[in-house]
């Protein structure tokens, strides 16, 4: 057994020693992917005079905002135990938000504003929310992801233009004041 031990020692001494002879060692080249690994996230059907959104996701806090879809002069909602009509025009929302942070985050799914093209500032009309039982404050944990339709009631005449949304309390925020503004369109 000590036999076997010796020349195994021996062994790597040799491989040590050949290591550090005259000519340097080079590496190959490293594979390294400039692509991350993505989920499988099943494609959704846009629905009927819903414009797909193509902007970039945007962070509020630990919270990630991607808007996905836009439907604007929309006349009516209908739900499942009402119709609605606007006194304007509905606006509608499709976005997905998750959040990147450590613990949960207590999310108003209803704090966001709609900003016009006259700098009009529209909160979510609640009662649209609640006939499309659409969330309200929720708690998401961490490395959730929500996908969810917010809706807007606008003047006729106006069009919607960007997006200020609220991610939630962080350490430099506790009282979640300062939201970011996302434009709907890519300049």
């Amino acid at each position: 057994m000590r036999r076997r031990v010796v020349v195994v020692a021996a062994a790597v001494a040799g491989l040590v020693t050949a290591g550090c002879g005259g000519s340097p060692v080079e590496a190959g080249p490293v594979a390294v992917s400039s692509t991350p690994a993505t989920y499988p996230v099943p494609a959704a059907t846009v629905r009927p005079d819903e414009k797909v959104l193509k902007i970039p996701t945007t962070a509020d806090g630990d919270t990630a905002f991607t808007l996905v879809g836009l439907t604007a002069e929309m006349a009516t909602i209908i739900g499942s135990h009402a119709e609605f009509h606007a006194k304007g025009q509905f606006v509608r929302i499709r976005m997905s938000v998750v959040n990147n942070g450590r613990s949960s985050v207590s999310f108003d799914a209803r704090r966001h504003v709609l900003v016009d093209d006259r700098k009009g500032e529209h909160a979510v009309d609640e009662q649209a929310m609640t006939i499309k039982r659409q969330p309200e404050t929720i708690d998401i944990g961490a490395n959730v992801r929500l996908e969810y339709d917010v809706y807007y009631d606008l003047p006729k005449d106006a069009k919607p233009l960007a997006l200020r949304v609220y991610g939630g309390p962080t350490l430099t925020d506790l009282k979640d004041e300062s939201g970011t503004e996302i434009p709907l369109a890519q300049p």
